[in-house]
């Protein structure tokens, strides 16, 4: 706490300095259009001079100046720009400006997602899309973009994982209960390389991979629009789920400066932060726009307290004696010296975007983004009755209390493009190259590998991924008159994975404690490439009535040729105030390079039996033949949305839309195949000549449908007294089912022996593990220089079926609600201050074991049954508030962070 009121501290002496500079006067008004329509985010800019402002809700903005003459600009998308003289003599001024509708109607922001024929604002889109602005990113009072999100986008879901490992540099995240795998990022409108990580442990976003959405720092982002619906036929691969485009920041405003520091109320996860902002324009049209980010967050921690009866039969011999060993241990240390909570991390991040005119009719475009980060995590807390150092962690005549093995990740993760764009004569044509890369190297401190003795290093390089991508693109459309839009192109794509090898002493026998190291044998290369091309008709068959198709056909190198299709329309009533859209359309997700070839030893808790090891094969080895395993193949889907639309003002809007998912040979990390009870099944044969104890692999394992309902509405310009607007947004999502359709495909071998390769735990881990139901209603309050943010975000329940829970029960995380205010303040036109509060009445997660059955309801009546169970899924304890797989939001509690911002 003690950092964060140091930081506060700073912050005051900064703000002091840099308003008691000089003596200003206000000019201040308001913007309409000539309807008598308050604009909201209007650009006022002083011509010549760096800095500015930009209308507030209820369309008032005010600037700080000395006195002197000026030039002052108005300009906001749709309208004709206006420039008025002001001359300011020492008292304030009050100048209302009325702004013109442009020739061309743009009184939305045009959405880049939704067709690659024409473009279309939001509310006219064949398709549901969420367009959110850098200001309500911001104001989430989050350091991270995933993490801000997550408090916008009620479908969006993402919580840091209790068990981290590799995982804690990348929090899995997904849209509509799809994983991370079936949302396609974009940068731009450009793909972003996904992430060189697999999921693995037993939580969420299993077996997945995604893009590093915190890669992107959030001061560079302009806006982000999310398109709820498949997309496959326009973009390709991934796009089952939707599509995310992370629109940049373009012409150059103004420089800003912004520290921001954080904490949460227990003291622990200081935060601090420092963004620059800037760039420059070129010529008339030209730009650069550029971003610095460095971030630093320290651990946290929410242990719970260790069962020591249990822990003695896990993790010792289970006698008397070392009872009473374990219970003088856990008096001293109740929670086991164990950490549970998120990671310290530390971030530098740099991202430029620019474009530049070369003649009337081309533009030359380019962004390019580099994170590099580095993440520290800790492993379960080896006590002195589980696990010896070999007097080699603890100096020689000390007494021994165990270790504790920390696992460092440094990521790397960029991306670039240029490209040209050409638009003469109603034809456009865009050819761009993009490339993007991520590479994660491992480091495993403070453990020994116990098959070494005391021979063990206690500092080991486990090895590795890398992923990185080559994508060109030409994409041309045409309007063709003013009814029939054409647009087609093609994409050609490269892929290249890396399975690096670890040193010899963290994969030789055990391999290093906590995480093992990856084997030479496992070390590879893999790469392939793709082609595909596209056709998209867009057309108006009235003014009210459009209709929309798209057609694509993909070549891969690895399994060949995928075809897909999707048709959409829209009509417009009662003047344009409703709307009604709807689309069907194909999809697949080619197999990721990582699951095809991912191949390790993991370790992970097993109730009962402590830590244990397991492996991963891949798609091609021996192994997985002798299982009979099959090649993995695209996954297909079909896709089916219908959506309302209601505008009957520009200060109104309700959206509600259906959507349904039908995932066909949907690609799953299995279950961990064991040998069975009686040993004599021929899945028994199989593994013990392998040397197999138990393992998980890649497979086209189920067929699953999902539907749900998103609703999102938003009331604006809302009179409060003399001077404040009020802005209301309401968006929820339901989700109706997510659901098996039919049984497990499983190997013959696996299935004669009684076991599945998709057992109870992992389909509540795929199908119930986030919110049945999520909705956030919030405000945005505006008055002179104040600024209020009110934001209540409801998470309805999340079921798991844990590993080691009896099998006649389920976990349910309670429906819970967080309240989240953000209080800014504006002292002038050049500095502000903003407080955020998040989660203010300190909500945390709650679980309860409902019975599925009698014989579950006897297991929760027996007290010894009941006890048995919760250390089963807590890890004796230690993981007493969010269990061992993760809940459905996080567990930290009220968190605050204070923020500064200086334009320059």
């Amino acid at each position: 706490m003690n950092k964060f009121i140091h930081a506060i501290i700073v912050m005051a002496i900064l703000l002091h300095v840099c308003t008691s500079a000089i003596s200003q006067s206000i000019l201040k008004g308001t913007v309409k259009n000539e309807k008598g329509e308050l604009l909201e985010n209007v650009s006022v800019t002083i011509t010549g001079q760096k800095g500015g402002t930009s209308t507030n809700a209820g369309g008032a903005y005010q600037l700080s100046l000395p006195a002197g003459a000026y030039k002052i600009s108005f300009t906001s998308i749709g309208y004709t720009p206006s420039s008025v003289p002001v001359v300011i003599e020492h008292t304030d001024i009050t100048k209302d400006i009325i702004l013109n509708t442009a020739a061309v109607d743009l009184s939305e922001i045009i959405v880049a997602v939704g067709s690659r024929a024409s473009q279309r604002t939001s509310t006219s889109s064949l398709l549901p899309v969420d367009n959110i602005s850098a200001s309500e990113l911001q104001t989430t009072g989050q350091l991270s973009f995933d993490k801000a999100l997550q408090l916008r986008v009620p479908s969006f879901n993402t919580v840091n994982t209790p068990v981290n490992d590799a995982s804690s540099l990348l929090d899995p995240y997904e849209i509509r209960n799809m994983g991370p795998s079936r949302t396609l990022i974009l940068v731009n409108g450009k793909r972003k390389n996904p992430s060189a990580l697999v999921y693995i442990q037993t939580s969420p976003g299993r077996g997945e991979t995604g893009a590093d959405l915190a890669a992107i720092p959030t001061d560079a982002i302009k806006r982000v629009e999310i398109l709820r619906d498949g997309a496959s036929a326009q973009y390709g691969s991934d796009a089952i789920a939707g599509v995310m485009n992370i629109i940049l920041k373009d012409k150059f405003e103004y420089t800003n400066f912004k520290i921001a520091s954080g904490i949460t109320h227990k003291g622990d996860g200081f935060s601090l932060s420092t963004s620059l902002n800037s760039g420059a324009n070129i010529g008339r049209k030209g730009f650069i726009n550029y971003t610095i980010n460095f971030q630093r967050e320290n651990k946290t921690n929410r242990p719970g307290k260790v069962d020591a009866e249990q822990d003695n039969k896990d993790l010792s011999d289970g006698s008397e004696a070392s009872l009473a060993n374990v219970k003088a241990f856990l008096a001293r240390f109740p929670d086991a010296k164990n950490i549970n909570g998120t990671p310290t991390s530390t971030a530098a991040k740099f991202l430029v975007n620019t474009g530049l005119p070369i003649n009337d009719y081309t533009t030359f475009y380019a962004n390019a983004a580099y994170i590099y980060k580095k993440v520290q995590s800790y492993a379960n807390y080896r006590t002195p009755y589980w696990k010896q150092d070999y007097g080699l962690l603890h100096a020689a005549g000390t007494e021994y209390l165990g270790y504790g093995p920390t696992f460092q990740g440094d990521l790397n993760d960029y991306n670039a493009t240029v490209g040209f764009k050409t638009e003469k004569d109603g034809w456009t044509h865009d050819i761009s190259f993009t490339t993007g890369g991520n590479k994660q190297l491992y480091t495993v401190d403070n453990t020994v590998n116990h098959s070494l003795g005391a021979n063990s290093p206690i500092s080991f390089k486990p090895g590795g991924f890398s992923f990185n991508q080559m994508v060109g693109n030409i994409d041309i459309t045409k309007a063709v008159g003013d009814k029939l839009s054409v647009g087609f192109g093609s994409e050609f794509r490269s892929e290249n994975f890396q399975i690096i090898a670890g040193d010899t002493a963290s994969y030789s026998g055990e391999g290093a404690n906590s995480f093992p190291g990856i084997s030479q044998p496992n070390a590879l290369k893999a790469n392939r490439f793709n082609m595909g091309g596209y056709l998209d008709v867009s057309y108006d068959l009235t003014h009210s009535l459009l209709f929309n198709g798209t057609v694509r056909e993909e070549y891969y190198s690895d399994f060949g040729s995928a075809f897909v299709w999707k048709i959409s329309g829209r009509a417009k009533l009662a003047d344009d105030m409703v709307t009604l859209r709807s689309s069907i359309s194909t999809g697949f997700r080619a197999p990721s390079l990582h699951q095809i070839n991912l191949q390790i030893a993991q370790q992970s808790f097993v109730p009962g039996q402590g830590i244990q090891t397991k492996g991963i094969v891949n798609n091609h080895s021996p192994q997985a033949h002798l299982l009979g395993v099959p090649a993995l193949k695209p996954e297909k889907s079909v896709n089916f949305t219908a959506g309302l639309g209601f505008k009957p003002s520009r200060n109104f809007s309700l959206t509600i839309d259906y959507y349904n998912i039908d995932v066909k040979d949907r690609i799953i990390l299995s279950s961990n195949i064991t040998h069975t009870a009686s040993g004599t099944a021929a899945l028994d044969t199989v593994l013990t000549n392998n040397g197999i104890v138990g393992v998980s692999f890649f497979t086209n394992g189920i067929r699953t449908k999902t539907q749900g309902i998103d609703v999102v509405a938003t009331y604006k310009n809302l009179l409060i007294g003399t001077s404040g607007r009020l802005t209301l947004n309401f968006a929820g999502n339901y989700t109706i089912s997510n659901k098996l359709d039919g049984a497990p495909t499983d190997p013959k071998l696996i299935s004669d022996a009684g076991q599945s390769t998709f057992d109870y735990i992992q389909e509540a881990l795929l199908l119930t593990s986030r919110p049945k139901y999520k909705a956030i209603l919030g405000g945005d309050l505006d008055i002179s220089k104040w600024s209020f943010s009110l934001n209540n975000t409801l998470y309805g329940p999340a079921t798991f079926r844990n590993d080691g829970l009896n099998e006649n029960l389920k976990l349910v995380f309670k429906t819970k609600v967080l309240t989240d205010i953000n209080i800014g303040y504006r002292f002038g036109n050049r500095v502000s201050a903003s407080i955020a509060v998040n989660n203010i009445l300190n909500i945390t997660p709650e679980y309860q074991l409902k019975a599925l059955n009698s014989d579950g309801q006897a297991v929760l009546n027996d007290p010894v049954q009941l006890k048995s169970n919760i250390n089963a899924i807590t890890f004796n304890g230690r993981y007493s508030m969010v269990t061992y797989d993760a809940s459905h939001f996080s567990q930290l509690g009220t968190t605050f962070l204070a923020t500064l911002n200086f334009r320059l």
